[in-house]
């Protein structure tokens, strides 16, 4: 089955992809796989309130995924599959697409103005070494609104 990955955060452009990826996957009959990832605080405390930092951004990412899960079931009849990963984005991603075999493509939105976030640029520089297609999706995207002839 042909599944599009979508990296979720609680953004308008992440929102435009994650439509953009259930309409390929109603269309070719596949799946969507959301992966939310929680930044790594950059400062280190004490192990039982790092532990508790890290637990309720955890939390509050998993609580947004499924949020965003239950908007696409509803939309588009997809229950999306979910992964939570703490740690550094570009490096997740990659880990993720190379540990994954079946995902079709890489989808991800750009957020408006003159810098579309730090996945969107690291990747769209490494296009050519994914393992899948790269869809950068802007953040004011509406399908409904394009033609395409």
């Amino acid at each position: 089955m042909r599944t599009f990955l979508v990296v979720t955060d609680e953004s308008e452009e992440s929102r435009a992809a994650l439509r953009f990826a259930a309409r390929r996957a109603v269309a070719v009959g596949g799946a969507v796989h959301i992966l939310a990832i929680v930044r790594q605080p950059n400062f280190s405390a004490f192990g039982a309130v790092q532990a508790t930092i890290e637990q309720e951004a955890r939390d509050r990412a998993e609580m947004l995924a499924h949020g965003v899960a239950g908007n696409l079931l509803a939309e588009s009849g997809i229950m999306p599959t979910i992964s939570v990963k703490i740690g550094n984005g570009q490096k997740i991603v990659r880990e993720f697409l190379d540990s994954q075999k079946d995902i079709a493509a890489l989808i991800l939105g750009a957020a408006a103005g003159n810098t579309p976030g730090p996945l969107v640029m690291h990747f769209s520089a490494h296009a050519g070494s994914l393992p899948c297609p790269l869809y950068v999706i802007p953040e004011n995207y509406d399908e409904a609104e394009v033609d395409h002839g």
